[in-house]
């Protein structure tokens, strides 16, 4: 299968991405943390630190959710000890779904 030349977004997942890269940058300059402090202690190169808060789609969700915790974001629980134990009931949860989902496509014969 040919890989698409350019990648859509919904403007939903655009405008999250805009918001969590301004939030970051916000919250790394009232840390007073420059973009290579950031940068170093992620482990990643300024630049990503520079399109991560620009909003940028294209960077990994790990690095992305990594610069949100360094500078202090909590993103889904202030409680970490709470997050654990809300995973663990999303896969209690998932144990009793279907393992794999696939589309019928068993073909009809109504020719009589």
């Amino acid at each position: 299968m040919k890989k698409p030349s350019k990648r859509t977004y919904s403007a939903y997942s655009i405008d999250a991405m805009r918001l969590l890269g301004a939030t970051i940058r916000a919250q790394r300059k009232s840390n007073r943390m420059s973009e290579l402090e950031l940068a170093e202690r992620a482990g990643i190169a300024r630049n990503v630190v520079q399109r991560i808060e620009q909003g940028d789609m294209t960077c990994g969700v790990g690095l992305v959710f990594e610069a949100a915790h360094i500078v202090g974001i909590s993103l889904f629980d202030a409680d970490p000890s709470r997050l654990a134990s809300q995973i663990k009931h999303i896969e209690d949860k998932l144990t009793l779904l279907p393992k794999a989902i696939h589309k019928k496509t068993k073909v009809i014969n109504d020719d009589f």
